[in-house]
């Protein structure tokens, strides 16, 4: 009894020290975030008083952006998320303080400008230093520092869409590729509430959408299908994706000029392109986003089939270069499009495919199934829910062990086939063909080696 009890009282006595830690961390990051997102709104409606197109500052503020990023805050390089990740890893949840407003602004700076960049990574790099940084004024340990700073990732993915609890989850499930650590579990909800509810406090208005989806029947065969296809069609719209990005970075950094030149030529190119295919493709979309997925057809008529890709390489330039910013945004925009495109081809359910892309693409390219999954109940809603929990996990599995964030650890691997090291970082992981699959496919070789001798033998035989 006397064991029963000094376990019930320990439990109890954490529960509430975490129930207090992570309301007052959300409070702080949800004021902090909503901050920030007021900030970024009126600066998106300050560009409407130049004289000029907007994006033409792009050449001077990317430049104006590397600078700020080199000089004070080096970690705010990015897309904020990543370097989150690579803090709880490698540093024990370790967040310089003077990130968060150089991440602010630097952010401002690419977005005003046109930078095709999202603001939900910048949200988690302010949160995370947020808790960093109250870590340190009260002397918390490692392990409960690196705790908090996965419930600021969580609290300020929530912060900024709106979904409490797909946020708290994001920041559990984006560390570490198969595992979630139920130690943050009920931080990370209790900061995500505390944090979504502080910024409605202040103001924020959330977007929710209804698509008008019905099924016409309880069990159809037809519709499972379709959503089946759709989740291998966006797990190669991911994989193309990570492709672009990754290469583009890699790409960019090989040139043999300065980063301020690279910078100001990628402003350059991103103008030069707009000028062939159109100015939609600057800024967060989220106009574009909305629009797809609202039932009514005509809102998305004149959206090109190809518009995911030229997203996928507005912000692959914009984040290559230098610019300030999120990647989960231009996400939701590639996976919409592609789900419109998808949508379109199956002609029917259109806006319903696109609700799929917006989540399934998020699950393939970040490694976050559960997240989307429950994204796509809170943003649109439990009919769609079932459906999107298919296409998510397919997407999931047909990306493959990569990843728009490097720093992610893999602790599983996605088919039984392969050979994988685990506890790596995903960008270091060597995938090969395991032991058992080699020999099958060298017995199938030899065998084919060996029926051809006979045809050519026999073939000899007969001249």
């Amino acid at each position: 009894m006397k064991k029963h009890t000094v376990e019930q009282l320990s439990i109890f006595l954490s529960v509430v020290k975490w129930l207090i830690f992570s309301s007052i961390i959300g409070i702080v990051i949800g004021a902090s975030v909503t901050f920030f997102l007021e900030i970024l709104r009126f600066s998106e409606e300050a560009r409407y008083v130049l004289p000029f197109k907007y994006y033409y500052l792009l050449p001077l503020a990317l430049p104006l952006t590397v600078w700020l990023v080199k000089k004070y805050a080096p970690d705010a390089e990015g897309h904020g998320t990543e370097k989150v990740i690579e803090a709880v890893h490698k540093k024990s949840g370790k967040i310089e303080i003077s990130v968060v407003p150089v991440k602010l602004i630097a952010t401002v700076l690419t977005v005003f400008s046109g930078g095709s960049v999202g603001k939900e990574g910048p949200a988690a790099q302010i949160g995370g230093g947020m808790a960093s940084f109250i870590s340190e004024i009260f002397h918390f340990s490692k392990a409960d520092r690196k705790k908090l700073v996965v419930c600021g990732i969580g609290a300020g993915f929530a912060t900024v869409f709106g979904t409490p609890i797909a946020g708290a989850i994001f920041g559990l499930e984006v560390l570490v590729i198969g595992l979630i650590r139920y130690d943050v579990l009920l931080p990370s909800f209790i900061a995500g509430f505390s944090a979504f509810s502080t910024a409605q406090y202040f103001g924020i208005d959330y977007t929710y959408f209804d698509i008008s989806f019905h099924q016409s029947v309880s069990l159809d065969i037809v519709l499972i299908m379709q959503v089946v296809l759709a989740g291998l069609f966006f797990g190669f719209i991911s994989d193309i994706t990570i492709t672009t990005l990754r290469g583009s970075s890699s790409l960019i950094k090989k040139i043999p000029f300065n980063s301020y030149v690279k910078a100001f030529a990628g402003g350059i190119i991103l103008i030069g392109l707009s000028l062939i295919v159109g100015d939609q493709y600057f800024g967060l979309g989220l106009g574009t986003i909305d629009n797809i997925l609202q039932p009514d057809t005509s809102l998305h008529r004149d959206i090109p089939w190809y518009g995911f890709f030229l997203k996928t390489i507005f912000t692959s330039i914009t984040l290559g270069v230098g610019g300030s910013g999120g990647i989960v945004t231009p996400l939701f925009y590639i996976g919409a499009t592609s789900g419109h495109v998808f949508g379109t081809f199956m002609g029917d359910h259109i806006s319903f495919f696109a609700a799929l892309g917006f989540v399934s693409v998020l699950a393939g390219t970040t490694n976050s199934p559960i997240a989307a999954t429950i994204m796509a109940m809170e943003l649109f809603g439990l009919e769609v829910a079932h459906y999107a929990a298919i296409s998510v996990v397919i997407s999931f599995l047909i990306t493959g062990h990569r990843s728009v964030f490097a720093s992610q650890i893999l602790a599983m691997k996605k088919s039984d086939i392969l050979k994988i090291d685990l506890g790596e970082e995903i960008a270091h992981t060597k995938v090969e063909m395991g032991d058992k699959e080699m020999r099958k496919i060298e017995n199938i070789r030899e065998r084919i080696q060996i029926k051809r001798r006979k045809r050519q033998e026999n073939s000899k035989s007969k001249k």
